[in-house]
């Protein structure tokens, strides 16, 4: 695709922030009509711009009043060893977010559980005792005060 212009952007910006938009008000919002609109979100989206949408769900009321960030340390960094690890993660659904870190922490992930006892399950029996693992070190949230998706864009649009 061709370098992203300011209506790309504009489109990548509102999109982020309102998924469900429709393509006539997402058109009028970046000043075009609703044909070239769409083939430029289709067009974002087949370059890899946008990789999907999603709707963002209330945890607590789900039943999920527990989030906790694990850093995990690994015996072995080795290729191989990372992608096994990764692995196992991408299949506990508790994990929600997975990030391989630079420095003294290989890992940091962002798990959620209905309770303390649930997530402690969950880091006796699959997390610490999972191969390679080294050490596990957990820190509870408080509470959250900021959810930001995406990024920034808005700040390439005024750049």
């Amino acid at each position: 695709m061709r370098s992203l212009d300011t209506i790309d952007l504009k489109i990548i910006s509102i999109l982020q922030d309102e998924g469900r938009i429709s393509n006539v008000d997402l058109a009028s919002r970046v000043g075009i009509s609703a044909p070239p609109c769409l083939r430029r979100v289709r067009a974002l989206e087949d370059a890899g711009y946008i990789s999907g949408y999603h709707a963002n769900v209330n945890a607590q009321k789900l039943g999920y009043g527990v989030t906790v960030f694990a850093m995990v340390g690994l015996h072995s960094q080795a290729e191989i060893d990372l992608q096994a690890f990764e692995s196992r993660v991408a299949a506990w659904p508790e994990v929600r977010e997975c990030h391989m870190l630079n420095g003294e922490i290989d890992f940091i992930l962002k798990c959620v559980a209905p309770d303390l006892a649930s997530f402690q399950t969950f880091l006796t029996r699959e997390l610490t005792p999972a191969p390679n693992v080294s050490h596990v070190r957990t820190s509870l949230t408080i509470r959250q005060s900021k959810q930001a998706f995406g990024v920034p864009v808005h700040q390439k649009i005024t750049d």
